[in-house]
């Protein structure tokens, strides 16, 4: 993995545009930049000082290809902790393409999928974690995916990690030391003082790995299931929600076979609403299999949407009372999922119709997807489901599965620590534990790892990056 190559790619999206950023890095960037790079000032690129930027040319011989402005960084201060080139050219699909050949005639190689971003964690200039946040970074796509992967990348989850397997690590050499001095019978580690270490990692590993239920679908979005029976307005609601005609609206019922999806971001957070076909008894086979998806996306989703129509119940004390024992199973076959009961179509109703349909079902919220009446109000509801408070407050959340994954194993490992304490367990017996739970502390921050592990990681990047 520590290879001195000098790589080349394009660190812009690819296809045409204003401009273009070629980076080059590598023991030979610079070297390599500088013979195909002519400054308009007369200035040699290989003598000037890091973190400068200069105009001239690209040429391949005596051909001018293109004018840019090149950006010359030194080891150790650049990205990847190498010489490093960028080069600002015109967004030509021909210009990139000949500028990177250039580069590649020269002696590059072309980068693989996110490989400046690993030799900048081969060479210390930031941890794995961080490492996987530039990649979470480019792919945010609202303000909380953005905050978590900001936060991640400025070591905000590593610092936390690395304090406390540095903290483990110091009572762990103690521990060993004792084992060279078994015969003597010497204590060298606090067992009160390692107690109370035990605890508070218990207590800061079960708040990280709690906060993964949170951020995971901050970062991925929250998915919100529509449901009722056919013809009931869940299409509808769906374009109100998107502000556009994105499902198909019929008054023929079961209109919807399929379900149907789509992102939008409220107040900074992601939500993917899914438009489900309706639930009822029917012998159309291609709706049955559209029902059973129904069920299957509510299994999926965080929050559920269940709506009905307002017109058709307001005047029925039996319907009303098939809804509520409706929405009651509902609530038993889902008890961890937040349920929205929503009565549509409340256009067609009188203002003395809505209140006895308020007073009938609690929290009962109104809307018609038709007007848009109450649509803002149901963002605003669907806010308050998230819980954003540790986002507010700046706490570390979890996002990342691999991280949750090694969290959980060294949570294992302490409790076995904590188990071995309360036992009296001899000290060579609990090192193998603490070892275990150093491992996986290491595994998060790169201080431990392998080929395969940063092979998979960085196989997700995009190349350039």
């Amino acid at each position: 993995m520590t290879n001195t190559d000098t790589i080349v790619a394009l660190a812009t999206p690819a296809g045409a545009g204003a401009i273009a950023v070629i980076r080059l890095s590598g023991d030979d960037a610079i070297s390599i930049g500088s013979s195909i790079f002519n400054s308009i000032s007369g200035k040699i690129l290989s003598k000037q000082k890091t973190h400068t930027v200069h105009l001239g040319h690209i040429k391949d011989g005596n051909r001018v290809i293109d004018e840019v402005l090149a950006t010359v960084f030194k080891n150790p201060n650049s990205y990847t902790g190498e010489h490093v080139v960028e080069l600002s050219c015109h967004g030509s699909n021909y210009i990139q393409q000949e500028i990177i050949q250039l580069c590649l005639r020269k002696g590059c190689r072309m980068a693989t999928a996110g490989e400046f971003t690993l030799r900048a964690f081969l060479h210390g200039k930031m941890d794995l974690s961080q490492a996987e946040a530039v990649a979470d970074l480019i792919a945010s796509d609202s303000e909380a995916s953005h905050q978590l992967a900001i936060q991640q990348m400025r070591g905000g989850f590593s610092s936390e990690i690395k304090v406390l397997r540095q903290e483990l690590l110091n009572f762990a050499s103690l521990i060993e030391l004792e084992l060279d001095f078994s015969e003597e019978d010497v204590a060298f580690a606090d067992r009160d003082e390692f107690q109370k270490l035990i605890s508070k990692i218990t207590m800061v590993l079960k708040r990280l790995i709690d906060s993964f239920a949170t951020g995971n679908v901050l970062k991925n979005g929250i998915p919100v299931a529509i449901v009722g029976e056919p013809n009931v307005g869940k299409s509808t609601l769906l374009n109100a929600l998107l502000n556009e005609e994105r499902a198909i609206v019929s008054d023929i019922a079961g209109t919807t076979r399929d379900s149907i999806e789509d992102e939008i971001n409220i107040g900074g957070i992601a939500f993917r609403f899914i438009d489900t076909a309706g639930i009822r008894d029917t012998v159309d086979v291609i709706e049955g299999m559209g029902i059973q998806k129904t069920f299957e996306k509510i299994d999926q989703a965080l929050v559920v949407i269940y709506l009905l129509d307002s017109s058709e119940i307001q005047n029925s004390g039996f319907k009303i009372l098939n809804l509520k024992k409706e929405i009651e199973k509902i609530k038993n076959k889902y008890p961890q999922k937040q349920l929205l009961v929503l009565a549509n179509k409340v256009d067609l109703l009188s203002k003395e119709q809505v209140n006895s349909l308020k007073s009938n079902i609690s929290n009962l919220c109104l809307l018609s997807a038709k007007t848009k009446e109450g649509v803002e109000s149901l963002k605003t509801t669907l806010l308050d489901f998230v819980n954003t408070g540790a986002l507010r407050n700046n706490d570390t959340i979890v996002t990342n599965s691999r991280h949750y994954d090694s969290l959980l194993k060294a949570l294992e490992e302490i409790i076995k620590v904590q188990e071995g304490i309360d036992s009296n367990l001899t000290s060579d017996l609990m090192a193998i534990d603490i070892r275990q739970a150093l491992y996986y502390f290491g595994e998060i921050t790169g201080e431990i790892t392998n080929d395969d592990l940063l092979g998979n990681i960085f196989a997700n990047f995009c190349i350039g990056k």
